[in-house]
């Protein structure tokens, strides 16, 4: 199962993002500690596009969801065409010190990185392309 939804990269959209989403996950019922986890990535990365890739103008996200039904795994893949960047190469937030101490930002990419089985990023004609994956259990 493909499918895809392209909406302006804006955080009132996020609505629409997560029923995207929440829809297909019922369809191929996955259970119900995965459906969290990929929608939350889903959410946190949706934030930071919304947020972040074209600021202060406006563009689309493009997010892709692939079931791949013989290795039992989901796939989503985010495209916008805001600036470069790679969110996988910033470095992880300290866990171990205090909300107060740490570092603001990077802590929902890291939430969405470690709750994965797979993330990848490349940036290929001027696009940002960042893709989760996750088995189905």
């Amino acid at each position: 199962m493909e499918c895809e939804i392209t909406v302006f990269a804006e955080l009132e959209n996020l609505k629409d993002v997560n029923d995207f989403m929440a829809g297909k996950l019922e369809r191929i019922n996955c259970s119900r500690q995965v459906r969290m986890q990929l929608e939350i990535a889903l959410e946190e990365i949706f934030v930071n596009i919304a947020s972040y890739a074209y600021h202060p103008k406006s563009g689309k996200a493009k997010i892709m969801l692939s079931v791949d039904e013989e290795r039992k795994q989901i796939s989503v893949r985010f495209e916008d065409t805001g600036r470069p960047y790679n969110p996988l190469q910033r470095d992880d937030p300290d866990i171990t010190l205090g909300v107060e101490e740490r570092e603001v930002g990077g802590l929902g990419i890291y939430m969405a990185k470690k709750s994965m089985d797979q993330t990848a990023y490349h940036y290929e004609n001027g696009k940002n392309i960042l893709t989760i994956t996750k088995k189905l259990k």
